[in-house]
């Protein structure tokens, strides 16, 4: 595209003018004289043929002219002071998008972010989180992390790890439960899959027909293990992602009982192509991941023994 000359001048002093609505506080922010920016405001309108600001004995009023013009400066402006405040020692800061579960992103991604800021300080990640319902187009994600089948419409899914579900309650609690059958009493916390209490229980051999569930459902694991420890219920969490809960004793877990409902996956567009920053936090994410499953593998070989 072939672009006229911008007198980049004018512009900035009409943008500055339009902000504080009056030609001396604009000098002073652009460091010249009142004289300068009325001036180059001036030039702007001569050059556009129309009137930018009404001039009152007191300030400033802007036209529609004005109006119009003001908006696709200022966000010019901004986009190019965002884009020079990236580049820092000589090198470009990238920006990395991603979504996340929450639970995910508590449990498992917050304690391991550090390393990855040191092994790429260049890269600056904007972490958002959700309960699972994400649109990666529309919020404009490099990657979203999720959980289920891995299969979801146009996108691209990296399977990180299983995350099998299992009972977790207050020590208190806990320690009245001699066996699963004894769940059957208790508030049962859960969550808007309405099958994961039905499918431990037969794992626990125990037939519980989904109708006689009752109590609060969540739409986040993070809220309802927090319901659970403040000894509101029972909850059928992954306790994977809430070790430090169960390594300081606020939880417990009082059988050795799961279910899969799926699991954690890493996903793009498949129309989204991989940035360097994509890259790399895909080949360090991996790394990690391959990292916690030999950590547990441990864990369980060491309790077996």
């Amino acid at each position: 595209m072939v672009r006229p000359h911008l007198p980049l001048n004018a512009l900035r002093a009409f943008e500055a003018s339009a902000r504080h609505l009056s030609f001396t506080r604009a000098a002073i922010e652009l460091c010249v004289t009142q004289a300068a920016v009325s001036h180059q405001v001036k030039l702007l309108e001569s050059r556009l043929n129309v009137t930018l600001f009404k001039r009152l004995p007191r300030g400033l009023m802007i036209t529609a002219e004005g109006e119009a013009l003001l908006p696709v400066l200022q966000d010019s402006f901004d986009r190019m002071a965002d884009m020079l405040e990236r580049f820092e020692g000589g090198h470009l800061r990238e920006v990395l998008m991603i979504g996340a579960v929450g639970t995910f992103a508590v449990g498992w991604l917050l304690p391991r972010l550090a390393d990855f800021q040191e092994k790429y300080p260049f890269i600056d990640i904007r972490l958002s989180t959700n309960n699972n319902r994400v649109d990666m187009a529309a919020e404009g994600l490099d990657y979203a992390i999720r959980f289920g089948s891995g299969s979801w419409h146009n996108i691209e899914a990296t399977r990180l790890f299983e995350a099998p579900l299992s009972v977790l309650c207050v020590p208190e609690l806990a320690d009245t439960l001699r066996r699963p059958a004894d769940l059957l009493s208790q508030t049962l916390l859960r969550s808007y899959r309405a099958d994961e209490w039905v499918n431990w229980f037969a794992a626990a051999g125990i037939t519980y027909p989904a109708p006689l569930l009752k109590g609060v459902v969540f739409d986040s694991s993070l809220a309802m293990m927090e319901a659970a420890a403040q000894g509101i219920g029972v909850a059928l969490a992954p306790p994977l992602m809430f070790s430090r809960l169960l390594s300081n004793g606020t939880v417990r877990q009082p059988f050795d009982v799961y279910t899969s409902m799926g699991s954690y996956w890493l996903t793009r567009l498949k129309s989204r192509a991989p940035t360097p920053a994509m890259s790399a936090f895909h080949d360090w994410l991996m790394a990690e991941k391959e990292d916690s499953c030999l950590q547990s593998e441990r864990a369980a070989a060491s309790s077996a023994a």
